[in-house]
């Protein structure tokens, strides 16, 4: 399943849903950056694809609302460990709901023990949002989750051939004579496309934060 496509119709849900907010564009750019993080996070700690997928727009749902009464100061605390607090809770809250529809089938019709056993096991095995284990999982996501964001920001904006290159060497790990063999060109122009759209990289990275972190969330509360 490609799960960014399958997402499409989540982000348009949500953009609709913000369609009071004076940037869209601001806010499709933060989705694109953020369902990943917020996804991959709801997944590791057990959810469904569709409960995942949820939580993904209650939280940036969450997000938006709490912008007005949300000012940013890296003395009180991160913008990453903000975003994790308010993703956890949504984590927290399907849980709950999967909960409350496994206990009114449980009362509504009859199940052996095997299969009450297997469903209280399930439960029991889902990390407590709010403990060290999703913690780490968000950690673990965090960095991955914003150099793939720059990357596919990259792609669309350097030259299909010479991203091809970088892709294959850089991120397929291909060997510099091989991707030189496979395309037909010159080995030090393989050394010389990677040193360029590494370059691009960093400033797509550092784009990123300062546009994510620092610009959305420090208006002044009203």
């Amino acid at each position: 399943m490609n799960v960014e496509n399958e997402l499409l119709p989540t982000r348009q849900s949500l953009l609709s849903r913000l369609k009071d907010c004076e940037d869209q564009e601001s806010w499709k750019v933060f989705f694109d950056t953020y369902w990943r993080l917020i996804y991959n996070a709801a997944i590791k700690a057990r959810l469904t694809d569709s409960e995942a997928q949820e939580v993904v727009q209650e939280t940036l749902i969450s997000v938006m609302k709490g912008l007005p009464n949300f000012r940013y100061d890296p003395k009180k605390g991160s913008f990453k460990g903000w975003l994790r607090h308010t993703t956890q809770w949504r984590i927290s809250d399907q849980m709950k709901k999967r909960q409350r529809r496994m206990e009114s089938r449980k009362s509504g019709t009859f199940k052996s023990d095997e299969t009450a056993s297997t469903e209280t096991a399930t439960i029991e095995r889902i990390p407590d949002p709010a403990g060290p284990e999703l913690e780490a999982i968000w950690d673990e996501e965090w960095e991955r989750n914003l150099v793939e964001a720059a990357i596919d920001r990259v792609k669309k904006k350097v030259d299909p051939k010479q991203y091809q290159i970088f892709d294959l060497h850089v991120l397929k790990h291909w060997s510099v004579l091989k991707v030189a063999a496979t395309l037909g060109i010159n080995p030090a122009r393989v050394y010389f496309v990677k040193h360029r759209i590494n370059q691009v990289l960093r400033k797509e990275i550092a784009h990123l934060q300062s546009k994510m972190v620092q610009q959305p969330f420090s208006r002044p509360v009203t």
